[in-house]
């Protein structure tokens, strides 16, 4: 399959396409986070609403990646990314238009359904269609314009959110959508390889769609309910039997949509553990950074937002350099080095304690900030490099799903274990903390009930005026502990990363499964 150079018109085309439908689902995930105190206002919707808000797009693109992603090595990488675009559209309009909750989770999740066909699409066409000695590169150049508008979204979702606009989160995707759409209908060609395999495997798409659905939906409960509830251990119990017997029907498929012998790539499954760790990692402690700067440092949610611009400026100067400097000198050294300094970076950050607010930001989660952000550029570009860089090109929509599926599920694991842990943390800190206060035991079962609200929790109004600013103050120091240890945790998940490439990853050892 011919390929084009970067700088040709063609190569040009091709990254605006993919960074602006890129562009339209990272929006969408980040932004949404922010205004979801004005729709709960607007649409008068209740805490588990607004979990589900989120966590229905979620849910969809977990289960469903996989199958975006081989559907495009199998029909055509351009028909399944236009036509994920168009979903997204038409999910982003609806949404914007909702007029109640249920509604709006509804359209939720065909705006799930969209991404998954569009996500994979985006990075397979770079894979296919980019010279071999230019798609590091090229791949550095979409990480850096997609984590500006990765990490922008929370500014432009704050924004909104002050003007009373929420609706525009999702309007905004509309005219973004139609330009690149327009752009792969008459300036991109259609990526296929003739002589792959073109059938479709059925059981395989079903049994991975409802495993990764349930799998998805058992770490969701898992805050609300606990390990013990039904819920939570039948949806993953089920959901883990599911994966299994489809790795049994893929073993045995003739026409299978995750081919196993992609995995006997030592580089490709060391990409792939990578991915989990380091995303893991880093969705907790952007989660738990996020709510601590809200919660109790006393930022807005705008100023929350602008804390991460140092992460996009160092993203936007080096992420392409990442990519060139992995085209020359094999990904190794990068993704050893990247991880090992993102899990410093986050480790940093688990040192800062109760701080005056925003005044104190350049002093304190500043150089933590900054060294997360340094150890991000230099691994995303090589990483997905390294991903699609170690199967041959038909199979790129296929890698491109396993490791965007990756990625997404670690953050899913993530926010619920960690957010499990995160309570029994700020539960035992304030019980030990409450225990040397003169405060009635019934007082102090009132205080304790408010553990799972975390950092936001409120201070019970039949506790005396005189011990409700000691009460505040434990709350605050029990969430800074909780903040502390889960944010240690995910440094040490970023140096499991590195390990990974240490014991996994060759330069040099590229094998392509064909």
């Amino acid at each position: 399959m011919p390929t084009v150079p970067l700088a040709s018109a063609a190569g040009k085309w091709i990254m605006v396409s993919a960074i602006m439908a890129s562009a339209m689902a990272f929006i969408d995930s980040t932004a949404l986070n922010v205004v979801l105190p004005s729709i709960q206002q607007s649409l008068g919707a209740s805490g588990p609403d607004l979990f589900w808000i989120l966590n229905a797009y979620l849910l969809m693109l977990s289960s469903l990646m996989l199958i975006g992603g081989a559907l495009g090595d199998k029909l055509g990488r351009k028909k399944v990314f236009v036509t994920g675009i168009v979903i997204f559209i038409a999910g982003s309009a609806a949404c914007g238009l909702a007029p109640n909750v249920l509604l709006l989770i509804l359209f939720r999740m065909l705006q799930g359904i969209g991404g998954a066909l569009m996500i994979p699409g985006s990075l397979a066409l770079i894979s296919s269609s980019i010279n071999e000695n230019e798609r590091g590169k090229a791949i550095g150049t979409w990480s850096a314009f997609t984590t500006v508008v990765t990490i922008g979204g929370p500014v432009l979702g704050g924004a909104l959110a002050d003007a009373g606009h929420w609706r525009f989160i999702f309007f905004i995707n509309i005219p973004i959508g139609i330009i690149a759409t327009w752009i792969l209908w008459k300036k991109v060609s259609e990526t296929r390889d003739n002589s792959a395999d073109h059938a479709l495997d059925f059981p395989g798409a079903l049994t991975v769609m409802f495993g990764l659905a349930l799998f998805t939906f058992g770490f969701l409960r898992m805050p609300a309910e606990g390990l013990d509830h039904w819920q939570v251990y039948g949806a993953l119990g089920v959901g883990l039997l599911l994966l299994i017997a489809f790795v049994m029907i893929e073993k045995r498929s003739p026409h299978p949509m995750m081919p196993l012998q992609l995995f006997a790539n030592r580089s490709f499954s060391g990409a792939n553990l990578l991915t989990f760790f380091l995303y893991a990692g880093l969705g907790a402690g952007m989660l738990f950074l996020s709510l601590n700067l809200v919660q109790v440092q006393g930022y807005s949610q705008l100023q929350s937002g602008l804390t991460f611009l140092p992460f996009t400026i160092l993203m936007v100067l080096l992420a392409r350099f990442a990519g060139s400097l992995a085209d020359k000198t094999g990904p190794r050294p990068l993704l050893i080095a990247g991880p090992a300094v993102a899990g410093a970076g986050l480790l940093l950050l688990s040192f800062v304690g109760q701080t005056r607010g925003p005044a104190d930001y350049y002093t304190t989660f500043l150089p933590g900030v900054m060294v997360l952000g340094l150890g991000m550029a230099f691994t995303v570009a090589p990483l997905t490099a390294t991903v699609m860089g170690a199967v041959s090109e038909h199979y790129s929509g296929t890698a491109s799903g396993i490791n965007n599926a990756l990625s997404r599920i670690a953050g899913v694991f993530a926010n619920a274990i960690f957010g499990a842990m995160a309570v029994l943390f700020f539960t035992a800190s304030l019980q030990r903390d409450l225990a040397a206060l003169p405060v009635d035991s019934k007082a102090k079962q009132q205080v304790m009930q408010q553990s799972a609200e975390l950092g936001n929790a409120t201070v019970p109004a039949s506790i005396p005026a005189a011990d409700q600013q000691q009460i505040r103050a434990l709350y605050h120091s029990s969430f800074i502990t909780a903040y502390s240890r889960i944010m240690r945790i995910a440094g040490i998940l970023g140096f499991a990363g590195a390990l990974m490439s240490c014991i996994f990853i060759r330069s040099n050892a590229v094998k392509k499964p064909r």
